[in-house]
């Protein structure tokens, strides 16, 4: 069922829920999450089940503010505060040597754990009233709320689609930034960027006061982390990338015949077919980010068998949404 998540009921009936073990979609403003327990492994198992999701993939926790981080993490280095006082609450992931005993179904049997601390005040406010519930829930374990490998959900409707209404889900509206968050490797002394977002590597750079390194330029160790697998957030079309020039010569050479096509492109292209659907993609990258995964799911809606996106220009600020587009692709 969906609820109302401004409402102050709402919010106590999903904490309640949490807090005995049940699982609850909530906003984000990256993306809606399908949440539990992070501490009671029963709770997290479902969160598995639910989404079709390997065990061993781990899952990010949600927490309500960087004081809660010691729960979960065994040591918290200085770059790292640094970026949560400069990010948090926001759309970045940190990733921390794990407590002992503590998450260790949420972190996919790792000694590390990924925590975050959401921007959208539904889910703060779910996160204030779970640390109060009986027992306390002191982080929400919460990846996005879809089956494993597809389209994450920005709008509740999506979740609805996505699971049906056994699930309680709290709405909250569109996401305002549509893409999931960056994610920093700071388990290993220096920060390592393992998956790109909004929040780019300059901006990360100019907080910490470090350079931000990538996995490849670090010996083997880099621990698992949510959405880095190749082919990743796909809808059930197929999807290609292509720049605006191959666009328009492959729309000429079909001519009236094309079909069963959607293209997402910021130029303007040409066809003879009244049956290709073309929608303009933002200029700006973060309105992209805001509606690429919406899109994607329209598309899916109507029946289309391609999906044919211009390639995003090769600017730091499109990185997170060249890193999603190039999963749905493979």
């Amino acid at each position: 069922m969906i609820l109302d998540g401004s409402t102050a009921s709402a919010i106590d009936t999903a904490a309640r829920q949490l807090a005995a073990g049940e699982l609850v979609a909530f906003p984000t403003e990256t993306v809606y999450g399908l949440g539990a327990d992070a501490a009671s492994e029963e709770a997290v198992a479902k969160i598995f089940a639910a989404k079709g999701r390997p065990s061993d993939h781990p899952l990010i926790v949600h927490v309500p503010d960087e004081a809660a981080v010691d729960a979960f993490a065994a040591s918290v280095p200085a770059f790292a505060r640094k970026l949560m006082r400069a990010f948090w609450p926001g759309p970045l992931t940190l990733i921390f040597p794990r407590r002992a005993g503590v998450a260790s179904a949420a972190a996919g049997g790792q000694d590390s754990i990924g925590l975050r601390c959401p921007q959208h005040p539904i889910a703060h406010a779910l996160l204030l009233a779970c640390a109060k519930a009986q027992p306390p829930v002191l982080g929400i374990a919460g990846p996005s709320a879809n089956k494993f490998g597809r389209v994450s959900p920005t709008t509740a409707q999506h979740v609805l689609a996505e699971f049906g209404e056994s699930l309680t889900i709290l709405d909250g509206g569109a996401c305002r930034v549509g893409i999931e968050s960056t994610i920093v490797d700071c388990t290993r002394g220096v920060p390592v960027l393992l998956r790109p977002g909004m929040v780019t590597p300059a901006q990360l750079q100019a907080a910490c006061g470090e350079r931000i390194r990538t996995p490849q330029e670090l010996e083997a160790g880099t621990p698992r982390a949510s959405g880095t697998l190749e082919s990743h957030y796909a809808p059930n079309a197929r999807v290609r990338l292509m720049d605006a020039k191959s666009l328009q010569t492959a729309l000429d050479l079909l001519g009236a015949e094309a079909a069963g096509i959607a293209i997402y492109s910021r130029v303007i292209l040409r066809t003879a077919s009244e049956r290709v659907i073309r929608r303009r993609m933002p200029d700006d990258a973060a309105e992209t980010a805001r509606q690429l995964f919406a899109v994607l799911r329209d598309f899916d809606a109507q029946g289309v068998r391609l999906i044919w996106v211009e390639t995003p220009p090769p600017q730091p600020e499109w990185d997170g949404v060249l890193d999603r587009l190039q999963r749905a692709a493979a």
